[in-house]
């Protein structure tokens, strides 16, 4: 019998394992919403009114000194003699950033927390290629940071799902420098989504400070097992010794309801905490139960939580 908690399901191999066709088909008419850039637009819209070249006019304006000359309606001009600039509506580039923590702890429960991050990571890089969004993936533990960028298109779903069945869990998070490092490479607006259990020795405020404001909506999954959620239900009992995954620190306990009810009580005071200094600082904050059913947590929770529309 495996140590408690440890991961047994079989790690997915192909990409249809991953995100299946039926899923995917309900995906194509999903989007990713982001409140930066829709602030001020009205809602459903990613569009912003810019001069340049797009393919819907919008309005004229009269030439003034230092305008580009490529957007003269030179029709006009030959009517009435003088200078009209063309203006176009411009469609709005979206970002999508996902950033999947591989460090050794989520390789644990049943189901696995990793591997529910790697279906969670391909459904929502999924939806955003098939948009025509900017998808960029990133894979955190104690090597780094490992990134696969600037992914545009559903030609581009294969490399993504390839990406992410190489990740293998190992090593602790490092989270401070992975957010840090993530926080000073992105660009323009967009939405982040940050998939992990959350639990780091060093904490996680000075991090998610890192991808505090800018033009970046923010979401923390915070992903756990029904093991971690609920130990006593799956069977934590008895003396145990306990060892942690990443540094092997090693702890004598003996499971009793008094130590469970403990144990329940400083999660949710955990998971609490995490909820209200995201909430603090405009970021959201999802505990997501990895037996949760995948079509229900995108179609219907991270609807209703404004990530998806």
């Amino acid at each position: 019998m495996p140590p408690f908690g440890v991961t047994t399901e079989p790690r997915p191999e192909r990409i249809d394992e991953l995100l299946d066709s039926e899923l995917m088909a309900k995906l194509d008419q999903v989007d990713v919403m982001s409140r930066k850039i829709f602030a001020g637009k009205l809602q459903g819209e990613r569009r912003s009114k810019k001069r340049g070249i797009s393919v819907e006019f919008a309005d004229y304006r009269h030439y003034t000194h230092g305008d580009d000359l490529r957007f003269v309606d030179w029709n006009i001009y030959a009517r009435l003699d003088k200078l009209f600039l063309k203006l176009f509506i411009e469609e709005e580039d979206l970002s999508l950033l996902i950033a999947v923590d591989a460090s050794a702890s989520m390789n644990w429960g049943n189901p696995g927390k990793f591997v529910f991050c790697q279906r969670l990571a391909m459904a929502l890089g999924y939806i955003g290629l098939v948009n025509h969004n900017r998808v960029s993936l990133y894979a955190f533990d104690s090597e780094g940071v490992r990134p696969i960028p600037n992914l545009r298109g559903t030609r581009r779903t294969r490399e993504m799902g390839n990406w992410l069945l190489a990740l293998e869990p190992g090593g602790s998070s490092e989270f401070d420098n992975a957010m840090r490092s993530i926080a000073l490479n992105r660009q323009g607006k967009g939405v982040m989504v940050i998939l992990s259990d959350f639990m780091f020795k060093e904490g996680y405020e000075k991090g998610l400070r890192y991808l505090a404001g800018g033009g970046y909506d923010t979401y923390c999954l915070q992903v756990l097992s029904p093991e971690e959620i609920d130990p006593g239900k799956h069977g934590l009992a008895g003396d145990l010794r306990m060892t942690d995954i990443e540094d092997e620190d090693v702890a004598d306990v003996t499971v009793s309801a008094a130590l469970l009810k403990k144990y329940k009580d400083n999660l949710n005071a955990y998971c609490g905490k995490l909820r209200e200094f995201c909430v603090r600082r405009g970021m959201m904050h999802l505990t997501v139960d990895t037996s949760t059913d995948m079509g229900t947590l995108l179609l219907d929770y991270l609807r209703k939580r404004g990530l998806l529309k």
